[in-house]
């Protein structure tokens, strides 16, 4: 807890969908809730439905590009002049299943946004979360990083790019960098998770072409509503730590097998390290 008795969260991606009913569920429970999203108007409707929905509820945006490295460093800068504590960092966005396209720095989108801007964004933040400390980093995935494969030999999809496996590459990093991010952490009292949501109706189905989205909402009854798909991301954020485990990851408030990829010590400490590469940056 900060100086005020509030637990301070940061949520990526949290103007819609699974972030933006992480961000009211933990403002009911009396966090203060920071909206870290690309499109600051879209942010501030949130935060507008959130506070009209909540009593009291403490909630702010700062605009963050995952898509951009500088906006990332100036949302960093931005969070240790204005912020004292903070105590869970949940990077919650995504983009998801699109055409072929690249970051602000040349990475590819999909791989760029989901793993290396949050991998980014956490080692930014990781002095404040360890001051703060207890405290905790959960980075959604999905159960996607089952199909997936960390292709070091094309990372970036110029060779052979396909939409699907560019997001389950993403997304099984983001268990990989969970995994290693845990070990890095524990003695610092940060404790970190991974989480698969389920298939839930949002607007990442946007970039999925028309005839894939009315196959899936025509079974809508298998999907789960934003408000359940924030169900495990919560229960990672709120259940005592004697009751979780660092590193682990959760599917339906529970913890779950991941797949045999995400358990390979050595690929998780080669993507470590060609993440620092990328990004031009040195964490040991």
């Amino acid at each position: 807890l900060d100086s005020s008795g509030l637990c301070s969260s940061q949520i990526t991606g949290a103007n819609t969908g699974i972030g933006k009913e992480t961000a009211k569920e933990l403002a009911a429970r009396g966090a203060r809730v920071i909206l870290a999203c690309r499109n600051v108007t879209k942010g501030e409707q949130a935060a507008s439905d959130i506070m009209k929905n909540v009593d009291g509820a403490n909630v702010v945006v700062r605009q963050l590009d995952l898509a951009d490295t500088k906006s990332i460093c100036l949302f960093a800068e931005n969070i240790y002049n204005t912020e004292k504590s903070l105590h869970f960092l949940i990077n919650n966005a995504a983009v998801a299943i699109c055409p072929y396209a690249k970051t602000v720095d040349g990475y590819e989108m999909q791989f760029g946004v989901n793993h290396l801007g949050h991998f980014f964004l956490t080692f930014l933040l990781l002095d404040l979360l360890k001051h703060s400390a207890p405290s905790r980093v959960i980075n959604l995935s999905s159960a996607a990083h089952a199909m997936g494969k960390i292709r070091f030999d094309d990372l970036n999809g110029e060779k052979d790019y396909h939409p699907v496996r560019a997001y389950a590459q993403s997304k099984l990093a983001n268990v990989l960098f969970s995994r290693e991010l845990a070990k890095k952490t524990e003695g610092f009292g940060v404790m970190v998770f991974s989480v698969d949501p389920g298939v839930v109706n949002t607007e990442i189905t946007r970039p999925i072409r028309r005839p894939l989205v009315d196959l899936i909402k025509t079974f809508s009854f298998v999907l789960k509503t934003p408000a359940e798909g924030a169900y495990t991301t919560v229960y990672c954020t709120v259940t005592p730590d004697n009751q979780v485990l660092t590193g682990g990851f959760y599917k339906d408030c529970a913890l779950a097998a991941s797949c045999r990829a995400a358990e390979d010590n050595l690929t998780s400490l080669k993507l470590w390290a060609v993440s620092c590469h990328l990004l031009g940056i040195r964490w040991r």
